[in-house]
């Protein structure tokens, strides 16, 4: 039991720094591309086929594509630059006559990563906060329902303009889609006794207040745009769905959203406030500042290229929040047990062979089993008919880490709202025979349908491939229009409790599944438990 524990908190504490939405891994020594002001442009009043639409900062001018209405770049508060560095965002200025919004903006300082297709697809810079939106109606009156995405990426890399997250097929079906970024890293989460000093008890996950100040923006604006405020859908995949989980639980974000969907989800404790101070510490000695000693004055000073890179053990809070802020007051987990999440519907899952993000990091499946010694007999009844070990460890890092935890939450979450339960193990025709499952992210070009438009996924995406991805998106729609992810024609989709054991498999087949992998999934809640336990002692 003790070596079982130890293995739980390696994987826990470390092979999480992969980039989430499409299995990067930050670097150490990153090149940062050079930084662009992509402030307002000012144009004339003309007339013109572009898309118009007013809101409260100010007009904008989108572009048509595809029968769609794009905007793209919109700032959704003030560049957090300079004084506003680790501060809450601060309101967007106004602007006088059109702006432009044809070009994605900038997105957030972080580390390159050594997997092609991963990272940020936009220039970066500190000046970051920019969001987009697809609808097919800028009409005030359609009332369309919204779907806001929030990119995975360890809350260290990633951008809400990857081509991956292409709002256009959602938005065909009747969506307003909007995507974000949020500050990464150690400008987006961080901790320090400076900060402390200026606001006790103050903020720690200027990335979530990010995260929330979008939202807003979103109950202010989004009629502008054919959206319905009233009808608001969050979704998120890995560091995104740990965003997902958070707004449910942060007192801050009530209200500001309906509906939330959760793909890969992990099961690694919320950081403590102490961590996150000593994490800051570090990184003020790590670039040449009087660690504890530092000022917020020196600290706001550093370049923020300088800060990019600093994930390595002792200096990164990736992949999870801080609890114990105004966002966050308690760990996530804590929060959902006792029942003071949002009461809002929601869908959570995961992918067939989630241990991609481990194999990213350079763990191998089949020595992690073979460290585990004697606690492999113990765990060969849960497998039966694996006896490759590379096999079994993939299988467990993704039930330990993944699975389990979505059942739990989703178990949890049922008693305070209407909860829906999935398992994606649909495998491109292309890769079949050369992929064990469903990667890391996996799923995401079949929500998006955006096989064909992503770098990383358009080389194998096949005609089968896209009918797939039609039906799933049609399940992710039908649940933000109306809150039952049930579209016509479609297997049916039960609902998830305590008692009744319910999962959907996105396979071969959309086909229901009763007490899917229960019996081990307990065994390895129960073990999480006690994990969780011995990761938040300080």
């Amino acid at each position: 039991m003790i070596m079982l524990k130890q293995i739980l908190i390696l994987c826990a504490g470390v092979f999480f720094f992969a980039a989430c939405a499409s299995r990067g891994v930050p670097v150490a020594a990153p090149t940062i591309p050079p930084t662009f002001d992509l402030g307002a442009t000012m144009i004339p009043m003309t007339i013109t086929s572009a898309p118009r639409v007013k809101i409260a900062s100010g007009e904008l001018e989108g572009v048509r594509e595809n029968n769609l209405n794009v905007f793209k770049g919109i700032p959704f508060a003030a560049p957090p630059v300079g004084e506003l560095r680790w501060r809450e965002p601060q309101p967007v200025a106004a602007w006088n006559g059109l702006r432009k919004a044809d070009t994605f903006g900038n997105a957030c300082i972080q580390p390159t990563t050594k997997i092609e297709g991963a990272g940020a697809a936009s220039p970066q810079s500190e000046d970051c906060l920019y969001l987009n939106v697809w609808t097919p109606d800028a009409d005030p009156n359609a009332k369309l329902p919204v779907m806001v995405w929030i990119h995975g990426g360890a809350l260290v890399v990633g951008d809400g303009s990857s081509p991956a997250y292409d709002g256009a097929s959602l938005a065909e079906r009747g969506a307003v889609v909007v995507t974000l970024n949020y500050r990464l890293g150690p400008l987006g989460f961080f901790s320090h006794p400076a900060l402390d000093a200026a606001n006790p008890g103050g903020t720690v996950n200027f990335g979530l207040l990010d995260e929330i100040a979008a939202l807003k923006w979103v109950q202010q604006n989004i009629s502008a745009f054919g959206g319905d405020p009233s009808n608001v859908t969050i979704f998120g995949e890995s560091a995104g769905a740990q965003s997902v989980l958070a707004l449910f639980a942060s007192p801050l974000a009530q209200g500001l959203f309906h509906k939330g969907i959760a793909e890969s989800s992990y099961a690694v404790p919320s950081n403590t406030r102490k961590k996150a101070l000593d994490a800051g510490i570090n990184v003020a000695n790590a670039v040449g500042l009087d660690g504890a000693n530092a000022t917020l004055e020196q600290l706001r000073a550093v370049p923020a290229e300088k800060l990019a890179p600093l994930n390595q053990k002792g200096m990164t809070l990736a992949p999870v929040f801080v609890a114990g802020d105004a966002a966050l007051p308690e760990p996530i987990l804590n929060i959902f047990q006792e029942g003071k999440q949002a009461a809002a519907p929601l869908i959570i899952g995961n992918n067939s062979n989630e241990a991609t993000v481990a194999e990213a990091f350079g763990i191998d499946p089949a020595n992690l089993i073979k460290q585990m010694g004697l606690v492999k007999i113990a765990l060969k009844p849960l497998y039966p008919g694996v006896n490759d070990n590379e096999q079994l460890g993939r299988e467990l890092i993704r039930d330990l880490i993944f699975s389990a935890f979505a059942k739990r939450i989703s178990d949890l979450h049922s008693a305070r709202a209407p909860s829906w339960r999935y398992y994606f193990s649909y495998i491109p025709q292309k890769l079949r025979g050369q992929e064990p499952g469903v990667p890391h992210g996996g799923e995401i070009p079949f929500v998006f349908d955006s096989g064909t438009l992503a770098p990383e996924s358009k080389a194998y995406f096949a005609a089968a491939d896209e009918e797939m991805a039609k039906r799933v998106g049609d399940y992710w729609f039908e649940f933000a229009r109306s809150g039952n992810p049930n579209p016509s024609g479609q297997p049916a989709w039960a609902q998830n409790d305590a008692k009744n054991d319910n999962t959907l498999e996105f396979g071969d087949a959309i086909a229901p599944q009763k007490n899917f992998m229960r019996a081990r999934l307990n065994v390895f809640i129960g073990l999480l438990n006690v994990l969780g336990k011995i990761l938040n002692r300080e």
